[in-house]
């Protein structure tokens, strides 16, 4: 049994549909980030298979939209008052996030 793609559980979120506040409040799993940091870990020492930088290409180009979508959801201005009680990462937190 392959292992499931760490881009998989976002194209599931995706396509469920969703709030502006579920947009901004979206994480993935542990199981997720694990799977992402073990992949960039290895990218940079031993190497990665083809389908393996394939699925993090995939990942990082989806994990890039949704930051992109995240911020349009958060500056509309048609979230709901959960959005604006810190359930969403603050400014510095999000720049860190794209070095």
């Amino acid at each position: 049994m392959s292992p499931v793609r760490a881009y998989e559980e976002v194209i599931d979120f995706i396509a469920s549909g969703t709030r502006p506040s579920n947009l901004i409040n979206f994480q993935p799993s542990n199981a997720v980030k694990e799977r992402v940091a073990d992949l960039i870990y290895r990218e940079k020492t031993t190497g990665l298979s083809r389908d393996e930088k394939s699925e993090l290409d995939h990942y990082m180009q989806l994990e890039h939209l949704i930051r992109l979508a995240k911020a349009r959801a958060h500056n509309s201005g048609t979230t709901n008052v959960d959005c604006y009680i810190g359930r969403y990462p603050p400014a510095a937190a999000i720049a860190r996030m794209r070095k």
